[in-house]
């Protein structure tokens, strides 16, 4: 009797413990998906270019086929990911 006790109460504190692992899961997912949906979205900035720079992105975005926007954005994740390293 007293061993069916023993095994009864160890698997009422497994259950406990996988219930809070879970919950624990939960959590991490949810905030996993806040910091995604923080970094997917885009800050707006105003920036002024000297027309002639503004001449060499568009070319250059057009031989990436890329839109100014876009080629500045990935000049500028270069340039960050670079100066970590």
């Amino acid at each position: 009797m007293a061993n069916a006790n023993n095994i009864e109460r160890k698997e009422n504190e497994l259950a406990e413990r996988l219930a809070r692992i879970e919950a624990l899961e939960q959590e991490v997912e949810a905030k996993e998906k806040a910091a995604k949906a923080r970094e997917k979205a885009k800050k707006q900035i105003l920036l002024r270019l000297a027309p002639s720079l503004w001449e060499e992105l568009a070319k250059w975005a057009d031989e990436d086929y890329r839109s100014i926007n876009s080629q500045i954005e990935y000049l500028l994740a270069e340039c960050v990911r670079k100066r970590k390293k």
